[in-house]
């Protein structure tokens, strides 16, 4: 899950995420290192069995006592199925991945998998497993999403699958493809999300539903057009903020917003018009930031993902889901409070645990009133297996199972709340039966004679038995939610409900009956108490023991203690005049007006500013006209293409501006409310990389100093007039496979001598189809392929990254069926001033690649 909420995150705030970062923690997590002491009390009998590799690792132990008796006794799947149920989570999870919609080979890339893999990989299948190496998830539209017979260790190992994860991991990087758990891809069908929607996803991270969320947006879109809709994607943590904008920049998207604030205080951006200082322009008809879809994938315990990160099985305890509960429940209060009326909200963990479903569901139910409905979506993806909602369910603490509030000793009233039992009355409200073993334990810890576990111990011998409980049920309709199980169809775990907002949210909802605790050593005694374990859940990434964790454990778990306990106006709209004070330890915010002075930042390095919000690069509107001027006369840009208000840097400085994003008439929008309202927004990426300014030797001296980038080509070709060439298909693959061609060594004379007469700098190359001639108008389409090359002196110089090269040769050549190469082609050894001028021009394309992995201050 994303770590959109909390407290605990974003450590380091002005640090940024480097290369290594994503490296880290890509071993196998089915093995356990030598340096683990856990490993050797459970793993004893192996170490004694395996005499060569024991002393070097030992697999996790996919058992734990404590999980079992509480599964077993919440009654998520039957007794019977108990068995099958445990089988299928002690093995590793089955790679997934899904093909994105909106690639220019989304079909072709089907078409191998259907025609080539399917058959090639049959061999592999085991004895006991899948009938099918690959299939498609029938419940996926359109074939879309594929699920294998193997693990992530499988495909790595095994050399028979060798070319099989070669493709995996090159479409992936590309964007053409994308790796994500099957289970993970269901909450972004049941939004129902349209082109024209705004959509907001709270806690983002690190990125997989986004990117299903902007394929959904951008499918069947027009070459050159942009859709209506956006997606604002939120993640708290700044390095997996980070991660999250390098998954997303593979969909080059100009309707993309990824912000870094707290998920249960995203801000609205209201307007205040009369107070405004800036004017409203009419066709920023925007007053507040409201979402027509919301995606709400929650931090939770992450026990649904045992499959593909096991050593959750030795941490895991009740304590980790009754942690995060009022966390949940906060931050789906404030997805609904911005979600638009008539609007539809996916609230989803990848846990199992009740209490951070059902009883979150239920919560939001009982705050809502009316205004909300828990909608019935069985209808809905009929081939997708899941399973109703539990309507009964209990809350266990320290050993002890509590069937009601009523139940729970004052002194636990603070982390057991009432809103995690099914009727939800508040603790006023429950009969007040336990002041005689208050007063025992309080006898107890007088006397030094043992401690408040004495009083507990006593209760528990009357309250394990289930027999023996009054259970609670839920009056909501709670079997409307969807529970997926892991055996039910070779998956993950999962749990989702889906939300419709008939009117606005009660003005005033009603608070917690008990008083806030104070901060004190006392409170701090009780939040020792809680399980110090890693409550952030890395869907769609590779667990690691050793990440450093363990500072955010405590503090999310004291949310249960704190957050819960504030005034529930905290759901509701904040005041737009207010800094967000929580960021005050990651990010300095400046104590007078926000804005940056730059005379006084001090360091080799000055400090960027954005709004409130210090070391975090400034989102400025990029209003240069003689440099706007340029590029548009340059390329013959024509005026049916928005340039003016469209453009965004992250500079202060024009002359200093390296990169120029385009964005979408949505996010611009969206951005001048942000300005208006003082940047309440903290905006960590926004628009498609359009233009880059060309460092090379020659891009000095060149009529336009900016270039055209690979991202932004698709956008902007159909709009473009000039410095455009046609190749053939064997001149178009000589280029891709040798990077520069001088220009009398193309087969095509008359595309030599064009190119050699282009203005010096930054062209396109469009391949020509096999019914057009040099002498017909290209139409510029969907399936039209185009390269960014440099006009340089004496050759043609391909401005795309090697492994662009290699994936868009390879589907040329399944496409057409064409041999590599021409043996009409002259191979010359080049000049030394071309090698150099190529070499500064590929070099400045890995530069890109590596600067894709950070957040890029512009000095």
């Amino acid at each position: 899950m994303g770590g959109g909420g909390g407290r605990g995150g974003g450590r380091g705030g002005r640090s940024r995420t480097q290369r290594k970062h994503f490296r880290q923690s890509r071993e196998n997590v089915w093995k356990r290192p030598k340096s683990d002491p856990s490993s050797e009390n459970n793993n004893s009998e192996n170490n004694q069995n395996n005499n060569n590799g024991g002393l070097n690792w030992q697999p996790f132990a996919t058992q734990n006592p404590s999980f079992d008796e509480y599964y077993k006794e919440m009654g998520i799947v039957s007794p019977e199925e108990w068995d099958s149920f445990m089988g299928v989570l002690r093995t590793p999870l089955p790679a997934a991945f899904r093909i994105n919609s909106s690639s220019q080979f989304y079909k072709d890339i089907r078409a191998q998998l259907e025609n080539d893999f399917v058959k090639s990989l049959q061999a592999e299948v085991s004895d006991g497993g899948e009938p099918e190496a690959i299939r498609p998830l029938p419940w996926y539209p359109e074939n879309l999403a594929w699920h294998s017979n193997f693990s992530r260790m499988q495909l790595r190992k095994n050399q028979n699958l060798e070319r099989f994860h070669e493709f995996l991991k090159l479409e992936n990087e590309i964007g053409n493809i994308t790796r994500q758990e099957s289970v993970s891809m269901v909450p972004p069908l049941f939004l129902d999300v349209r082109p024209e929607h705004f959509v907001l996803d709270m806690c983002a991270a690190p990125g997989s539903k986004t990117f299903q969320l902007l394929e959904i947006i951008h499918h069947s879109g027009e070459a050159g057009k942009l859709p209506d809709g956006l997606v604002v994607a939120n993640d708290l943590d700044v390095q997996r903020c980070n991660l999250l904008i390098h998954q997303t920049k593979r969909m080059c998207t100009a309707n993309l917003i990824v912000t870094n604030n707290e998920a249960q205080h995203f801000p609205g951006c209201r307007l205040n018009r009369n107070n405004s200082t800036e004017k409203v322009t009419e066709e920023s008809i925007i007053s507040q930031l409201l979402f027509d879809r919301v995606l709400c994938d929650v931090p939770c315990s992450g026990d649904g993902t045992l499959r593909k990160a096991p050593d959750i099985w030795r941490k895991w305890n009740p304590g980790m889901g009754n942690g995060v509960h009022s966390l949940q429940v906060l931050i789906a209060m404030r997805g609904l409070s911005l979600l638009k009326v008539g609007g539809r909200m996916v609230y989803s963990t990848c846990s199992m645990n009740p209490i951070e479903n059902e009883a979150v569901v239920a919560e939001i139910l009982r705050r809502c009133g009316g205004s909300v409905e828990l909608i019935d979506v069985s209808k809905e993806i009929p081939q997708l297996v899941r399973r109703p909602g539990l309507k009964k369910w209990k809350v266990r603490d320290k050993g002890v199972w509590f069937a009601s509030c009523k139940d729970v000793p004052k002194y636990r009233r603070s982390v057991i709340l009432s809103s995690m039992f099914p009727s939800g009355k508040s603790y006023a409200d429950a009969a007040n039966n336990d002041d005689q073993s208050i007063e025992s334990v309080e006898k107890n810890e007088n006397s030094g004679n043992g401690c408040c576990e004495a009083a507990v111990d006593s209760k528990e011998e009357s309250r394990t038995s289930s027999d023996e409980l009054d259970e609670e049920v839920s009056d909501f309709p709670l079997e409307r939610c969807m529970r997926i199980v892991p055996h039910d169809q070779n998956s993950g775990a999962f749990f989702i409900a889906v939300f419709h907002k008939h009117s606005p949210l009660p003005a005033v909802q009603e608070k917690p009956n008990h008083q806030k605790p104070k901060l004190s050593s006392r409170n701090n005694e009780k939040l020792a108490d809680l399980p110090k374990e890693d409550l952030e859940n890395t869907n769609g990434l590779e667990v690691s023991s050793t990440d450093a964790t363990e500072e955010k454990t405590s503090e999310a778990a004291s949310e249960a203690d704190l957050i819960d306990n504030e005034p529930e106006e905290t759901v509701l709209e904040p005041d737009p005049s207010i800094a967000p004070e929580e960021h005050v330890s990651e990010e300095a915010i400046s104590p007078s007006d926000g804005k940056t002075d730059p005379n006084k930042a001090g360091g080799k390095r000055k400090l960027q500013t954005q709004g409130k919000w210090k070391g975090v690069d400034p989102v400025l509107f990029f209003k240069d006209e003689a440099i706007i001027n340029s590029i548009r006369t340059f390329y013959g840009i024509d005026e049916s293409f928005p340039l003016v208000g469209h453009l965004v840097s992250r500079n202060l400085d024009n002359n200093h501006v390296k990169r120029i994003y385009y964005v979408s008439k949505s996010v611009k929008n969206v951005l001048e409310l942000n300005f208006s309202v003082g940047q309440q927004l903290k905006i960590a990426s926004v628009g498609l990389k359009m233009f880059e300014r060309q460092s090379s030797r020659e891009g000095s001296s060149a009529p336009c100093s900016f270039r055209i980038s690979s991202e932004g080509l698709p956008l902007i070709l159909p709009h473009i007039t000039k410095q455009v060439l046609y190749a053939s298909l064997v001149d178009f693959k000589h280029l891709l496979q040798y990077k520069f061609t001088k220009y009398p060594d193309f087969v095509d004379a008359e595309f030599g001598k064009k190119a050699e007469n282009l203005l010096p700098g930054c062209c396109v190359v469009v391949l020509r189809k096999d019914t057009e001639t040099s002498s017909d108008p290209i139409q510029v389409d969907e399936s039209t392929i185009a390269i960014g090359c440099w006009k340089g002196r004496a050759s043609l110089t391909v401005m795309v990254t090697a492994i662009d090269c290699q994936e868009l040769l390879e589907r040329l050549e399944a496409r057409m069926g064409t041999e590599k190469g021409s043996s009409s082609v002259k191979e010359e050894e080049p000049s030394k001033l071309e090698v150099d001028e190529v070499q500064d021009l590929n070099d400045l394309e890995e530069n890109e690649g590596k600067e894709s992995m950070e957040m890029v201050i512009d000095n």
